[in-house]
């Protein structure tokens, strides 16, 4: 089966090309959005040997994915996994996320950081920042009153989908109210669905780059819009 993956980049030139040497491992397939750059991320990215895709603004990491997602699917990938581009997650657990999509076992995978109780969920929890632990608590929320499903982690950037799921997304959101989308779809579409524990590497710079507090409620807006439109 043909893997895909698609990483969208906003300013991502520090760790772009060691991101796309990573997942290499994985497939040679990799899809890079340039979601309006301003720092070379386009360039090095496609010196790392990536197919880069690229938006004249920045138009959000919904719009990106959507981007990306389509041009996976006219290269007929088979299984399409989204990827972050700020090294924060581990290549290594693609093969995880993969397997029961190949077996046909499922139509999508979700990564989640909270699957496990064991001694990586205690590190992975106690290096996140209390405010990004009140958002994901209310992501699961939300998620859970607006779609039922049953989940550890709502917003994991690292996904797998068969490419009957993925060209069955119709996510309308372009900014990071895309991760609550998703689910919806999911719901919607009664796809089969698993969680697989994933590794996410806090670091000074992922922290930095990652969505703040207030995001929340620019999420719950973009989401009333987007359900309102269709």
């Amino acid at each position: 089966m043909k893997l895909a993956v698609v990483i969208p980049a906003y300013n991502e030139a520090k760790m772009i090309a060691e991101v796309i040497r990573e997942v290499r491992v994985a497939t040679a397939h990799i899809f890079v959005v340039d979601d309006g750059s301003n720092d070379g991320t386009a360039a090095v990215a496609r010196d790392a040997g990536a197919t880069v895709l690229s938006h004249a603004l920045n138009r959000g990491q919904g719009a990106a994915l959507r981007t990306g997602i389509e041009a996976a699917l006219r290269s007929n990938a088979d299984i399409i996994v989204t990827f972050d581009a700020d090294g924060q997650m581990s290549a290594g657990d693609i093969p995880a996320l993969t397997a029961p999509v190949e077996a046909g076992l499922c139509d999508v995978v979700l990564g989640s950081r909270f699957a496990v109780s064991d001694s990586r969920f205690k590190i992975q929890e106690s290096k996140m920042p209390p405010f990004r632990r009140i958002t994901l608590k209310v992501g699961l929320l939300f998620t859970r009153l607006t779609t039922g499903l049953k989940l550890t982690d709502t917003h994991n950037g690292l996904r797998a989908f068969s490419r009957e799921a993925a060209a069955g997304l119709d996510l309308r959101c372009d900014r990071m109210a895309h991760a609550s989308e998703i689910l919806e779809e999911i719901a919607r579409h009664k796809w089969r669905y698993r969680e697989v524990p994933v590794t996410i590497k806090y670091t000074d710079y992922s922290l930095k780059k990652g969505q703040k507090f207030s995001g929340a409620f620019r999420i719950v807006r973009d989401l009333i819009m987007s359900s309102w439109m269709k």
